[in-house]
């Protein structure tokens, strides 16, 4: 009897010291992973504020011999556009994302209900969107032909207001949430189809609804595509499209500083490589600060609404 009961103990603790051997290996792998995620954006930011006489000897070094903010001071002087194109961008993605959200929420709670008659039907409708698409031709006639909404802010929200991905996550996450007993209570107790939806689905689907919201407002921020369609009026350029214009430019005068004395003086007072990773810092680190606050929301709802029934 005493062995046994010390065999059992030796394998507690054995078990117990290989559990903590594997922890310790899995932690120092999500570092390194972490790490790996972490020091590419550093780095860029690094090289923006290095020196671009020290860039063209020394190379990209994780501490550079001398700083700058020449690539900072290069886009400073285009301040008014990018604080417009930044206005655009914020309010594009502010609305897009709370639209979208809406929509997609309702959508997804709709053909999550037994009792909806055409929730095949749209279920359906929804994966087949994901599969298939018009094409960039008939969207580009629709969109300006048919509505009338090329160069508006319209052409630059509408084209991304419903997602079907994010309907099949968010229709996954209610059927795991929510169960039938709460919506049929309500039900009895006489509540309407609004009042379920806005005053019991909504606050227990909270992190479903920021998981799709940060992805949705990752896509508005930099999406790119719709404007170079779309948008023509200089006012109405976002964020990401205009700095894809800087970046042309940048590279035009750095083919053509040959041609002429007025392209290569042009081509040597811009801090080329300075002011491109400055570019990638305005574009990422505004929507990077959001994700902590969605983060406690983000492995939940993305782990739960992930899984297909």
């Amino acid at each position: 009897m005493k062995s046994t009961i010390s065999k059992e103990k030796i394998d507690k603790v054995g078990i117990h010291s290989f559990s903590k051997k594997a922890d310790l290996f899995f932690n120092i792998i999500v570092a390194l992973f972490a790490l790996s995620c972490v020091l590419p954006f550093f780095f860029v930011i690094i090289i923006s504020v290095t020196d671009e006489t020290r860039l063209v000897i020394d190379g990209f070094q994780f501490w550079p011999s001398k700083f700058s903010i020449a690539g900072y001071e290069f886009l400073i002087q285009l301040k008014d556009k990018l604080f417009q194109s930044l206005f655009i961008t914020m309010f594009v993605t502010v609305v897009g994302t709370t639209l979208n959200v809406f929509f997609t929420t309702t959508y997804a709670y709709a053909i999550s209900r037994k009792n909806f008659r055409f929730r095949r039907f749209f279920t359906l409708f929804a994966m087949l969107s994901m599969l298939f698409s018009a094409g960039i031709v008939p969207s580009y006639i629709v969109m300006t032909s048919l509505l009338g909404l090329g160069d508006t802010v319209l052409a630059l929200i509408l084209p991304m207001l419903l997602s079907p991905f994010n309907i099949m996550v968010m229709r996954t996450f209610i059927k795991k949430t929510i169960s039938e007993s709460i919506i049929e209570s309500a039900r009895i107790d006489g509540a309407s189809e609004a009042r379920i939806f806005f005053q019991i689905c909504l606050p227990l689907v909270l992190p479903g609804i920021a998981t799709i919201s940060l992805f949705t407002a990752l896509a508005f921020w930099n999406d790119w595509f719709n404007a170079l369609l779309y948008i023509k009026s200089e006012n109405l350029v976002p964020l990401q499209y205009l700095l894809m214009k800087i970046q042309a430019n940048i590279e035009y005068l750095s083919k053509n500083a040959g041609l002429g004395t007025q392209f290569a003086a042009l081509n040597s007072s811009i801090p080329k490589e300075s002011a491109r990773m400055a570019m990638v810092v305005i574009a990422t680190l505004p929507i990077a600060c959001i994700y902590p606050f969605f983060q406690r929301y983000f492995v939940k709802g993305l782990t739960i609404g992930g899984v297909k029934e």
